[in-house]
């Protein structure tokens, strides 16, 4: 059977000790714990946690390796992440933001899931990211939050 394989960014691991995303954020890592989910972590959401708070680092160290598939941030990547800057769907200053979409969409990943609504779980920026995938023969990515993912039935 496939398992569904997610990309998280960076926020879905501080999700965990915000009050307002921490019961979903935990709903969905318990899912991950049962093995329903493989996680995609990009380099770049590697190095963001480097930088967390132990807490939030703690988060990722508890997930099983087997759950855990590596994306790396290469040339086809920073490309795609470019064009969503170029289409105006992100400026310069949410480059890293721009980054982990095209992360996902080159390695093919199910899905996307952030608590970052301001760049990434957007209607308009979901318009856009999947306007550019399509023009550059990528198939379309679905973005959503962990409430979406993260029932308990």
């Amino acid at each position: 059977m496939h398992k569904i394989r997610i990309y998280v960014d960076t926020s879905i691991f501080g999700g965990m000790h915000d009050e307002e995303f921490a019961e979903a954020s935990e709903r969905f890592f318990k899912r991950v714990l049962k093995g329903d989910f493989i996680i995609l972590l990009s380099t770049e959401t590697l190095r963001e946690l480097s930088k967390a708070p132990e807490d939030v680092r703690a988060v990722w160290r508890q997930l099983p390796p087997e759950s855990l598939e590596e994306v790396l941030i290469n040339e086809e990547v920073a490309e795609l992440a470019q064009a969503y800057i170029k289409a105006n769907v992100l400026g310069m200053a949410a480059e890293a933001d721009a980054l982990h979409v095209a992360a996902a969409t080159v390695a093919s990943a199910d899905l996307i899931l952030s608590w970052n609504f301001r760049h990434i779980v957007n209607y308009e920026r979901i318009r856009g990211f999947n306007g550019v995938n399509v023009a550059n023969g990528y198939r379309p990515m679905t973005i959503l939050s962990p409430r979406e993912v993260s029932s308990d039935e």
